[in-house]
Protein backbone atom coordinates (compact mmCIF):
# COMPACT_ATOMS: atom_id res chain seq x y z
CA UNK A 1 0.00 0.00 0.00
CA UNK A 2 2.76 2.47 0.93
CA UNK A 3 4.77 1.46 -2.16
CA UNK A 4 1.72 2.14 -4.36
CA UNK A 5 1.29 5.57 -2.77
CA UNK A 6 4.97 6.37 -3.33
CA UNK A 7 4.84 5.25 -6.97
CA UNK A 8 1.71 7.33 -7.65
CA UNK A 9 2.98 10.62 -6.19
CA UNK A 10 3.67 12.27 -9.55
CA UNK A 11 0.96 10.71 -11.70
CA UNK A 12 -1.06 13.94 -11.71
CA UNK A 13 1.79 16.37 -11.31
CA UNK A 14 -0.07 19.65 -10.82
CA UNK A 15 -3.24 21.53 -11.63
CA UNK A 16 -2.63 22.55 -15.24
CA UNK A 17 -5.51 25.03 -15.36
CA UNK A 18 -9.06 25.74 -14.27
CA UNK A 19 -11.59 26.06 -17.08
CA UNK A 20 -14.43 28.57 -16.76
CA UNK A 21 -17.42 28.50 -19.11
CA UNK A 22 -18.50 31.99 -20.22
CA UNK A 23 -21.25 33.33 -22.45
CA UNK A 24 -19.19 36.14 -23.98
CA UNK A 25 -15.42 35.77 -24.21
CA UNK A 26 -14.82 39.44 -24.97
CA UNK A 27 -16.78 40.62 -21.93
CA UNK A 28 -15.20 37.98 -19.70
CA UNK A 29 -11.69 38.78 -20.94
CA UNK A 30 -12.21 42.39 -19.84
CA UNK A 31 -13.33 41.22 -16.38
CA UNK A 32 -10.38 38.88 -15.89
CA UNK A 33 -7.92 41.43 -17.27
CA UNK A 34 -9.08 43.83 -14.53
CA UNK A 35 -9.01 41.03 -11.95
CA UNK A 36 -5.44 39.94 -12.72
CA UNK A 37 -4.07 43.27 -13.90
CA UNK A 38 -2.85 41.72 -17.16
CA UNK A 39 -4.38 40.69 -20.48
CA UNK A 40 -4.87 37.14 -21.68
CA UNK A 41 -1.62 35.73 -23.02
CA UNK A 42 -3.21 33.38 -25.55
CA UNK A 43 -6.37 33.08 -27.66
CA UNK A 44 -7.30 29.93 -29.51
CA UNK A 45 -10.25 28.27 -31.21
CA UNK A 46 -10.71 24.51 -30.95
CA UNK A 47 -13.16 23.83 -33.77
CA UNK A 48 -13.52 20.13 -32.91
CA UNK A 49 -14.91 21.11 -29.49
CA UNK A 50 -16.92 24.11 -30.70
CA UNK A 51 -15.10 26.52 -28.42
CA UNK A 52 -13.02 29.71 -28.36
CA UNK A 53 -10.59 30.06 -25.48
CA UNK A 54 -8.39 32.59 -23.79
CA UNK A 55 -5.73 31.93 -21.16
CA UNK A 56 -4.67 34.08 -18.22
CA UNK A 57 -1.73 33.61 -15.87
CA UNK A 58 -2.01 34.39 -12.18
CA UNK A 59 1.33 33.57 -10.60
CA UNK A 60 2.02 29.96 -11.55
CA UNK A 61 -1.68 29.29 -12.17
CA UNK A 62 -3.57 29.30 -15.46
CA UNK A 63 -7.21 30.14 -16.01
CA UNK A 64 -8.90 29.13 -19.28
CA UNK A 65 -12.05 30.95 -20.34
CA UNK A 66 -14.25 29.00 -22.78
CA UNK A 67 -16.99 30.39 -25.03
CA UNK A 68 -19.16 28.13 -27.21
CA UNK A 69 -18.99 28.70 -30.96
CA UNK A 70 -22.15 26.71 -31.65
CA UNK A 71 -25.24 25.67 -29.67
CA UNK A 72 -24.30 21.98 -29.75
CA UNK A 73 -20.88 22.39 -28.12
CA UNK A 74 -20.28 20.98 -24.63
CA UNK A 75 -19.77 24.53 -23.31
CA UNK A 76 -23.11 25.74 -24.71
CA UNK A 77 -24.87 22.76 -23.12
CA UNK A 78 -23.07 23.34 -19.81
CA UNK A 79 -24.07 27.03 -19.70
CA UNK A 80 -27.66 26.19 -20.66
CA UNK A 81 -27.88 23.68 -17.80
CA UNK A 82 -25.75 25.31 -15.08
CA UNK A 83 -24.95 28.86 -16.18
CA UNK A 84 -21.52 30.43 -16.36
CA UNK A 85 -18.89 29.17 -13.97
CA UNK A 86 -16.21 26.61 -13.31
CA UNK A 87 -16.45 23.95 -15.99
CA UNK A 88 -13.44 21.73 -15.27
CA UNK A 89 -10.16 21.28 -13.45
CA UNK A 90 -7.27 20.12 -15.61
CA UNK A 91 -4.29 18.15 -14.34
CA UNK A 92 -0.91 17.86 -16.00
CA UNK A 93 0.19 14.25 -16.57
CA UNK A 94 3.46 12.89 -17.90
CA UNK A 95 1.96 10.03 -19.93
CA UNK A 96 -1.72 10.42 -20.75
CA UNK A 97 -2.11 6.87 -22.11
CA UNK A 98 -0.70 5.29 -18.95
CA UNK A 99 -2.82 7.55 -16.77
CA UNK A 100 -6.03 6.73 -18.69
CA UNK A 101 -5.34 3.01 -18.30
CA UNK A 102 -4.62 3.44 -14.58
CA UNK A 103 -7.76 5.46 -13.95
CA UNK A 104 -9.95 3.02 -15.90
CA UNK A 105 -8.52 0.17 -13.82
CA UNK A 106 -9.48 2.19 -10.71
CA UNK A 107 -13.10 2.40 -11.98
CA UNK A 108 -13.22 5.95 -13.32
CA UNK A 109 -15.50 6.64 -16.30
CA UNK A 110 -13.33 8.03 -19.12
CA UNK A 111 -15.28 10.09 -21.65
CA UNK A 112 -12.73 9.83 -24.48
CA UNK A 113 -10.28 6.94 -24.16
CA UNK A 114 -8.24 8.17 -27.11
CA UNK A 115 -6.57 11.51 -26.31
CA UNK A 116 -7.55 14.38 -28.61
CA UNK A 117 -5.90 17.68 -29.40
CA UNK A 118 -7.07 20.42 -27.08
CA UNK A 119 -6.13 24.05 -26.59
CA UNK A 120 -2.69 25.26 -25.54
CA UNK A 121 -0.76 22.50 -27.38
CA UNK A 122 -2.15 19.68 -25.22
CA UNK A 123 -3.48 16.17 -25.67
CA UNK A 124 -6.58 15.88 -23.50
CA UNK A 125 -8.84 13.24 -21.99
CA UNK A 126 -11.87 13.89 -19.78
CA UNK A 127 -13.23 11.93 -16.83
CA UNK A 128 -17.00 11.90 -16.39
CA UNK A 129 -18.17 13.95 -13.40
CA UNK A 130 -20.34 11.07 -12.16
CA UNK A 131 -17.14 9.22 -11.23
CA UNK A 132 -15.34 12.24 -9.72
CA UNK A 133 -17.84 13.71 -7.23
CA UNK A 134 -19.51 15.95 -9.80
CA UNK A 135 -16.31 17.60 -11.12
CA UNK A 136 -15.31 17.28 -14.77
CA UNK A 137 -11.62 16.36 -14.73
CA UNK A 138 -9.36 16.96 -17.71
CA UNK A 139 -6.01 15.22 -18.10
CA UNK A 140 -3.46 17.22 -20.13
CA UNK A 141 -0.16 16.19 -21.69
CA UNK A 142 2.06 18.63 -23.57
CA UNK A 143 2.37 17.73 -27.26
CA UNK A 144 6.04 17.37 -28.11
CA UNK A 145 6.43 18.18 -31.77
Amino acid sequence: MVLTAILNINIMRKIEHIGIAVKDLEVSNAIFEKLFGAPAYKFEEVASEGVKTSFFMNGPNKIELLEATNPESPIAKFIEKKGEGIHHIAFDVENIHTEVARLQSEGFDVLNEIPKKGADNKLVVFLHPKSTNGVLIELCQEINE
